[in-house]
């Protein structure tokens, strides 16, 4: 099922995400990141305030994980870890934004053909067919 969900062409959105996250870990506000050079969103994940204070005090990217219920360094065990640069807040304090470097590559758990990490927003939908259609494969 997951490669199927990472890398097929169907479209499969999880819409009852939010709901199950509500559910386990009401104390998470979502999380916008992008790519400080590209300005690419890169990833949308969740913070606690632990999470968020430790991002900002050693200036790297740490998440709250809804479903291990862990501190979650982004790319801690692959070596593609981020630094920090900037955090926004929206107009209703309920979720930020966090313009990050990559210390060494991209932010996907999932590869592209050639064996590097892509970004997680690799694939565009179809608005006709609903298919999707792979960036960086």
């Amino acid at each position: 099922m997951s490669k199927e969900l990472e890398e097929g062409s169907q479209l499969m959105l999880d819409f009852e995400k939010i709901a199950k996250i509500a559910q386990n870990c009401s104390d998470v506000i979502p999380v916008a990141v992008q790519h400080a050079d590209t300005r690419e969103v890169i990833l949308v994940a969740y913070t606690n305030q632990f999470a968020m204070q430790q991002s900002f005090k050693e200036r790297r990217l740490v998440l709250w994980s809804t479903s291990r219920k862990v501190l979650w360094e982004k790319g801690k065990s692959s070596g593609e870890t981020f630094e920090l640069l900037e955090a926004r807040v929206n107009c209703e304090q309920n979720s930020l934004v966090y313009i990050v470097r990559p210390r060494r590559g991209n932010i996907c758990h999932t590869n592209n053909r050639s064996g590097e990490p892509r970004n997680c927003y690799y694939r565009k939908i179809n608005f006709d067919t609903h298919e999707l259609e792979n960036l960086d494969p």
